[in-house]
């Protein structure tokens, strides 16, 4: 197993600390000034370190210890990533392309660039697929069959099913002057197709488009009697629903010849841009603007590998896009689709086993939470341990009739939510109950809206957060009547509030009763209803008011302490690194000589390892079976440490543009769990953790697939403490 200890030898300690048990044999080097150079040493650009984020995911789908449907599911995921990328990020690019006088991040000269490194991973994701994996799936006895692949049974089964199912759904629209060029909506499937001969009414119009409805699904499992293979052997056979249109595309055309055809699908910018300082209802203003982020700027289209330069010319031209947004693909336009593939095959043994988490080490199942939480702190570390745990004290909170009040955030909380549903009890039972919901959460606007109005319609207080803002802050307040006085209790987290991506997310939470960080959060919640000014907190750092002052403070006391000679080291986990200030900071502090060690999942503009620069400066990243979603920040200057947890990345939208929160972690054994795991096992793992070069580029990991690394180890660590907890349990 990873050792799981401060002074494990695999990596450069963190710095001791009297507070922390265990740590005191431990020793901190300071790495040798070096004295600071240009101070505007160029950073790295934070869209080609996104595309490279997807590259790393991508490995995951080429590795072949992985099991099979879970590669594929890694290639999904790459598509949803480059999905949003496309809906986020490359609007200005497009728009530059289409510039002669581009300067700064978008110019001809970027787009070219950005859209070659695209280009580059879609074409290596289908050839893996087509050349690796769909093999594979066939010698495992699961076939995608194509039209030319199917027997003469398996095609009239098709040819039923199109005229079922398909057909009347299918809207055939031919262009000409009273029939113009369709809406097609943001990564819809839909078909191009050129005729020959002329229309009922004798027109030569030769384009038609046919939108295909996304209620379609589009993997089809044929039915169990069509799968058996020639020997009598069984197996599962598919068929996708591009390929049925496509081999009944001329049944749409009665009496025209189908000379030409390509499946088509578009990208259009999908980031909602409202106005907030001048709209009277933000909930009425979002639902209006979600009915128009279907139909945005296009920024790429993708067709098949057969498309003609006729058809993509013609489909170029109505989207106005550059000649590198167009992306031939050699199979389905939309890969992510191919993740129905997994449901519809439920195949154990070409899946990863399943996880339980275990029930989380602080706390006693079966005995009141409050009560608990009334001795001392508690730390739950997702997924190793259940999400159940945040439940059952909300649950708990919702039916102890001492419990006054109840107040949360909701950020993603998904469309079916138990969490969501216990707060709509608590208002029944008569509790106040305070939600503030953001509806600004990208791609989750819908859910929150129709969660928002849930809430509303039985009498909770339901409020937006902050005009301009997004709240992304986590936390859940409970107010409950004890003897004569009230006590607050309180969760903190670095995740959402999802039971479902809780399984699939690491993260850390915090159950507490402390009276400073609970009265902080109180007035955390004030302000986001009141609009006024947030008190002076005692615990929390809260933004965009003093959380970006304070890190920046913290690094360079930390870069102070390294000049002096003292101990200084930096050790920080996150998602993504891109602000500006907060990378030169770290910049100035490893040039005095701190020891920083970074663990940065996504996008790093911080160019590590700089001759110069920023060689005291180490940036890792761990791609592995669960998304890493914890922030941790560790700063040790002198005999002086802190250790924070956070729901913000190091980006300037977390820092200046929403309401995020970070809070100190104190109880001695609580600090040092976190240290090991989420810190000290990350700087040692061989497995998973790519290293970030000076250029951008990413090292690989030293032992991929067969190293230590850091979730396997928790997860035998978690698995060996739920085991035992189960064993427990069935023998008492």
């Amino acid at each position: 197993m990873l050792p799981l200890t401060l002074s494990a030898p695999l990596a450069p300690p963190l710095c001791p600390s009297p507070c922390i048990a265990g740590a005191a044999a431990a020793v901190c080097e300071t790495a040798s000034p070096t004295p600071p150079r240009d101070a505007k040493q160029a950073l790295l650009d934070r869209d080609h370190s996104i595309l490279a984020f997807n590259e790393r995911v991508f490995n995951w789908a080429q590795r072949p210890e992985v099991p099979l449907l879970e590669r594929l599911r890694y290639l999904c995921i790459v598509s949803s990533n480059l999905d949003e990328f496309f809906e986020v990020r490359a609007a200005p690019h497009v728009t530059a392309a289409h510039s002669a006088d581009g300067e700064g991040l978008y110019t001809q000269a970027a787009c070219a660039a950005l859209m070659a490194q695209a280009q580059d991973l879609v074409a290596r994701q289908y050839q893996l697929y087509n050349t690796v994996l769909a093999p594979a799936f066939a010698a495992q006895g699961l076939r995608i069959a194509s039209h030319g692949e199917r027997t003469p049974e398996q095609r009239r089964w098709v040819q039923d099913y199109f005229l079922q199912a398909v057909r009347p759904l299918l809207v055939p629209v031919g262009l000409d002057p009273a029939h113009p060029f369709p809406m097609v909506a943001n990564k819809s499937l839909n078909f191009i197709v050129r005729l020959k001969g002329s229309d009922a009414f004798g027109r030569h119009n030769e384009i038609a488009i046919v939108r295909v409805p996304r209620a379609l699904p589009r993997v089809i499992r044929l039915p169990a009697r069509l799968a058996v293979k020639d020997g009598g052997k069984g197996g599962a056979v598919f068929v996708l629903l591009s390929s049925v249109i496509r081999a009944h595309l001329q049944d749409l055309f009665p009496g025209r010849e189908v000379t030409e055809f390509s499946q088509f699908r578009v990208t259009r910018h999908s980031d909602l841009a409202v106005d907030e300082e001048d709209v009277r209802n933000l909930r009425t203003a979002l639902r209006q603007g979600l009915q128009q982020r279907h139909y945005g700027q296009a920024v790429r289209l993708e067709v098949s590998s057969s498309c003609s330069r006729f058809l993509a010319d013609f489909l170029q031209a109505q989207f106005a896009l550059p000649e590198q947004a167009l992306f031939r693909v050699h199979g389905p336009v939309n890969m992510v689709r191919l993740m129905q593939l997994i449901d519809l095959t439920p195949e154990p043994a070409l899946l990863f086993a399943p996880w339980r988490a275990a029930w989380p080490r602080d706390l006693q199942p079966g005995r009141s939470l409050f009560a608990q939480l009334r001795e001392r702190d508690a730390l739950i570390h997702q997924p190793f341990e259940s999400f159940d745990a945040v439940l059952a004290f909300l649950r708990e909170a919702v039916h102890d009739p001492e419990v006054l009040a109840i107040k949360q955030t909701i950020y993603r909380t998904g469309a079916d939510s138990e969490l969501m549903e216990l707060l709509r009890e608590a208002v029944r039972r008569g509790k106040e109950v305070m939600a503030v919901v953001e509806l600004k959460a990208r791609f989750d606007e819908e859910a929150n809206i129709n969660w928002a109005e849930a809430l509303e319609s039985i009498g909770a207080q339901v409020v937006y957060g902050v005009v301009g803002l997004k709240t992304h802050a986590k936390m859940l307040l409970v107010t409950r009547r004890e003897g004569k006085g009230l006590r607050r209790y309180a969760h903190l987290s670095t995740g959402n509030y999802n039971p479902r991506t809780a399984r699939l997310y690491t993260d850390l939470s915090m159950l507490t009763a402390d009276g400073d960080i609970t009265a902080d959060m109180d007035g955390v919640f004030n302000h986001l209803a009141s609009q006024n000014r947030p008190p002076r907190l005692r615990q929390l750092l809260l933004a965009p008011f003093a959380l970006h002052k304070r890190l920046l403070e913290k690094i360079d006391t930390v870069g102070r302490a390294a000049e002096a000679g003292q101990p200084a080291r930096i050790v920080a986990k996150m998602n993504a690194l891109t602000d500006e200030a907060l990378v030169r900071a770290l910049l100035r502090a490893g040039a005095q000589g701190a020891r920083i060690d970074l663990i940065v999942r996504g996008a790093c503009t911080l160019p590590a390892q700089l001759a110069g620069h920023s060689e005291n400066i180490r940036v890792r990243s761990i791609i592995g079976r669960f998304l890493e979603h914890t922030r941790v920040f560790y700063f040790a200057a002198g005999e002086h440490e802190d250790l924070y947890l956070s729901s913000a990345d190091w980006m300037n939208r977390n820092m200046l543009r929403r309401v995020e929160l970070a809070w100190p972690v104190r109880e001695a054994a609580m600090r040092q769990r976190i240290i090991d795991e989420c810190l000290v096992a990350y700087l040692h793992d061989e497995r998973d953790a790519w290293t970030l070069g000076p250029d951008g580029s990413y090292q690989p990991p030293v032992h991929p697939g067969d190293g230590n690394g850091a979730q396997t180890a928790l997860m035998r660590r978690y698995g060996d403490t739920a085991g035992g907890a189960r064993k427990k349990r069935k023998a008492a």
